[in-house]
């Protein structure tokens, strides 16, 4: 199951983040801390797969975003290290080539995209045609 589901630039700023567990403000802010520094701290060539406190971390870099997924020890790492990948080619999809800005001006299509993909922490499509297809309507009914 998906923890946590975090996009974060090089300086460490957090761009989107979505939790599937309940966890309180606080204990937010430390823990995205804490786990956007442990990434960011790491070369090119470690393995994406991190064991973090009582999970694991599965994170990726495009350009100058990290996305960081936090998942619990039953889930498949490779099945969430595709995922990231496959979400981040729907994005590309939708906003042709994927820029931070077009992530910051466009948060809330960018959560329409990834809630469509999981529900309470897990994956539940990767189509991207479904993906995007509740999104290209809302785009359709505003342009009329």
């Amino acid at each position: 199951m998906i923890k946590f589901f975090l996009m974060v630039n090089k300086q460490g700023q957090t761009r989107l983040s979505r939790y599937y567990e309940r966890v309180e403000i606080n204990k937010r802010t430390v823990l995205e801390a804490d786990v956007i520094r442990t990434c960011l701290a790491r070369s090119k060539e470690q393995c994406s797969f991190i064991e973090y406190k009582d999970f694991k971390l599965i994170y990726r870099q495009y350009a100058a975003l990290f996305i960081v997924v936090g998942i619990n020890e039953t889930e498949n790492e490779m099945a969430v290290y595709e995922f990231i990948h496959n979400f981040v080619e729907v994005l590309d999809m939708y906003f042709s080539r994927v820029s931070e800005l077009d992530i910051m001006f466009n948060l809330d299509k960018v959560h329409i995209i990834l809630d469509e993909m999981v529900l309470n922490g897990c994956i539940v499509e990767t189509n991207k045609a479904r993906i995007l297809a509740p999104l290209l309507i809302l785009d359709k009914m505003a342009a009329s």
